[in-house]
């Protein structure tokens, strides 16, 4: 995962320290003022300095298998990756090209995207999972023409991906990674569901996958399952993505991730 790191107010801390500076400078020619001797004073004690308590380690966050991600607190575990879908097949690519974000903001994971062809997906890499689980809370804050995407199973060879359009529509592909990093997505169902929420609306998603069943929920309502034996992956990790495509900007924010056994 990228973050974006705010530049710290650099100004504003010289302009301070200029300040402190001239507030200590004597502004006369004033002569200091006598001092009368005083008399001889009594030793002074000798103060003990004090001893630092001793460092303490500070845990490192422990990875949890099955888990609610609301993006608050440490996401070291989650990354990112990118396809170029502007290609006559897609392609995974090194660096994120256009104008786009992905990161967290406001307990939030924040897909930004402004240019088209812009495919992200966000994994979790702590684990990898046969059978899962995975329901996601996603709000649209831009255009309408936009793919969530769910994943199960991912490996560097391929994947299960659920993608929801947010003008009703449905698709579940595998995703195959070719050896030249273009991925060839064979489509495995597709449909509609007057469940889904369009326009700037929360929706929440779900899917399952146990076996060689595959299943997709809208808003809490089973849409699709299915058998899927010809690719037949067995494990791998989850994720979520977001697509853009020729209306933009697309803006989706993920509230949460909630990854459990089926």
């Amino acid at each position: 995962m990228k973050y974006r790191l705010a530049k710290p107010f650099l100004f504003l801390i010289a302009f301070i320290l200029i300040v402190g500076l001239a507030c200590s400078v004597q502004l006369t020619d004033d002569p200091e003022p006598e001092v009368e001797p005083e008399g001889p004073s009594a030793p002074a004690e000798e103060v003990a300095s004090p001893v630092p308590p001793p460092p303490t380690d500070i845990p490192a966050p422990v990875a949890q298998e099955f888990y609610t991600e609301e993006f608050s607190g440490d996401t070291s575990m989650w990354t990112y990756f990118l396809i170029d879908a502007n290609q006559a097949t897609p392609i995974f690519v090194e660096e994120d090209f256009g104008t786009m974000y992905v990161g967290t903001e406001d307990e939030r994971l924040v897909f930004n995207l402004e240019s088209e062809g812009q495919w992200p997906y966000a994994t979790y890499n702590a684990f990898e999972y046969e059978d899962v689980r995975i329901d996601v809370v996603a709000e649209n804050r831009g255009v309408n023409n936009n793919n969530v995407s769910l994943i199960c199973r991912h490996t560097d060879a391929g994947w299960y991906e659920f993608n929801i359009a947010n003008n009703g529509l449905y698709w579940v592909y595998y995703a195959e990674m070719l050896d030249n990093g273009k991925i060839v997505y064979h489509e495995l169902n597709n449909g509609g569901s007057n469940k889904i929420k369009m326009g700037k609306e929360q929706n929440e998603y779900s899917i399952i996958c146990q076996g060689t069943n595959l299943s997709l929920y809208i808003n809490g309502n089973e849409t699709k399952s299915f058998s899927e034996s010809r690719f037949a992956i067995r494990s791998g990790k989850i994720g979520v993505g977001v697509a853009s495509f020729a209306t933009l900007p697309v803006n989706v924010e993920i509230h949460s991730v909630t990854i459990s056994q089926p």
